[in-house]
C-alpha cells in the first residue's frame, strides 16, 4: 500500500533465469528461478548501482515485491525513498532463492545447492547485462534474518571484489545463541512423533493439511543444517550435530556449523580485509530480539572495532519480527555509497 501516492512508480520486471549450477541439488528443487528487478521512475537501469535483496527464512525474492497490506513492499518502498530525494536512483533485483526446506542461507551447499555461486556468477551477470546497472564498485548486497545472514557472509567472503556494500539486518550471529541444545532438543522431540525420521516428517510436512508451528521450527533447523554441515549420505543430505537419543553434540558435526558463524568469521584476517574494502557496511538488531541475535550482534560489533573496519551498528527498540522500517535507515545508506 503506497504511503505517498504523489511520487512517481518505478517499475517492476519479472524475469527467468535456467541455473547451470543449481543442478544436481538433493533437494530437487527446480534450477529455473524467477529473479524481480526494480528499476526507478525515468530510468532504464543504465548506469544505475544494483542492491540485491535476500529475504529471510520462510521467503522468496518475490515475495518482497508483492503487495502488502497495511504496509508498504520494498518497490514502494523505493519509490517513496527516490521519489522524496532521501535516497539516489538504484536498480534492486529480487532472487528467488527458496527451496524445499523453507529458505535459504545463501551459500554453497552439496545438499541445498550451489547458491552463493548462483548469485554471484549467474544472477548478477544476468541483471547487470538486461540493465546495464551495477558492476564493479557499484554493487550491494543486503537482507533481513537469514537475508541478513547471506548479506553478511557475502561481505565477509566477497567484500571490494564482487560487493562493494552490504547491510544486515538481524542477520543469524552468534549460533551458540541462536541454536545450541535447546533447539536441538526441541526438534528431536517433535522428530520422535516421526519414528525420528527426517523422511517422514518431511512428506508429511509437505502433504499437509497445515503445518503446526513446530513443524516449521523444526523444518528451520533441517534446512541449518543441510546449509552448513550437508552429508550427501544421509536423506536430502540432511544430518544434524547431535545424538539422535540422548541429543549429546557431536563436537566434529557442531564445529561445521560454528565455521558459518560470522562471529566466528570475522576473526579471518582475509575476511577483515575484505570488510575493510566495503564503501559502506551496516548492521543493525532489535534490543529484545526473541532468537537471541541481539547478543551474537553486539559481539560482533565490538570485534569489528577491535579490527578497526569501518561500520554503522544500531540496536532499535524492537524484537525480530515485521522490522521492513529499518530499511528506511539502510538502503539509502547503500544507495548513497554506490552513487
Amino acid at each position: 500500500m503506497r504511503k505517498d501516492q504523489n511520487v512517481p512508480e518505478g517499475v517492476v520486471h519479472s524475469l527467468r533465469i535456467d541455473s547451470e549450477c543449481l543442478k544436481g541439488n538433493l533437494l530437487g528443487d527446480s534450477t529455473r528461478r524467477r529473479i524481480d528487478v526494480y528499476v526507478p521512475a525515468g530510468h532504464d537501469g543504465r548506469g544505475l548501482p544494483l542492491l540485491v535483496d535476500l529475504v529471510g527464512y520462510t521467503a522468496g525474492g518475490p515475495a518482497h515485491t508483492n503487495w502488502k497490506n497495511y504496509g508498504e513492499n520494498v518497490p514502494e518502498r523505493l519509490d517513496r525513498l527516490i521519489g522524496t530525494g532521501a535516497m539516489p536512483p538504484v536498480v534492486v533485483a529480487f532472487p528467488d532463492c527458496f527451496t524445499r526446506l523453507g529458505g535459504n542461507q545463501y551459500v554453497d551447499s552439496a545438499a541445498m545447492g550451489a547458491w552463493e555461486t548462483f548469485l554471484i556468477r549467474e544472477m548478477l551477470p544476468f541483471v547487470e547485462e538486461r540493465f546495464g546497472c551495477g558492476g564493479d564498485g557499484r554493487r550491494g548486497v543486503f537482507g533481513k534474518s537469514s537475508g541478513g545472514y547471506g548479506a553478511l557472509v557475502h561481505a565477509l567472503r566477497h567484500g571490494g571484489s564482487v560487493w562493494s556494500a552490504a547491510a544486515s539486518h538481524s542477520g543469524d550471529v552468534g549460533f551458540e545463541y541462536l541454536y545450541h541444545l535447546g533447539e536441538f532438543a526441541g526438534a528431536l522431540r517433535h522428530l520422535a512423533g516421526h519414528g525420528m525420521s527426517i523422511d517422514t516428517f518431511l512428506g508429511k510436512f509437505e502433504q499437509g493439511p497445515k503445518a503446526k508451528d513446530q513443524d516449521w521450527h523444526v523444518l528451520m533447523i533441517l534446512a541449518q543444517a543441510a546449509s552448513f554441515d550437508p552429508d550427501p549420505n544421509h536423506f536430502c543430505g540432511i544430518r544434524l550435530p547431535v545424538d539422535l537419543h540422548t541429543c549429546e553434540v557431536i563436537e566434529e558435526r557442531w564445529a561445521n556449523w560454528l565455521r558459518w558463524d560470522p562471529l566466528r568469521m570475522a576473526d579471518d584476517p582475509k575476511m577483515q580485509a575484505n570488510l575493510k574494502k566495503l564503501k559502506a557496511f551496516y548492521i543493525d538488531c532489535g534490543d529484545v530480539d526473541q532468537y537471541n541475535m541481539i547478543y551474537g550482534s553486539r559481539q560482533l560489533h565490538r570485534k569489528l572495532e577491535t579490527a578497526g573496519i569501518t561500520h554503522t551498528y544500531e540496536e532499535f527498540p524492537d524484537n525480530h519480527s515485521s522490522v521492513d522500517y529499518r530499511m528506511d535507515v539502510s538502503l539509502p545508506l547503500l544507495a548513497r555509497a554506490l552513487a
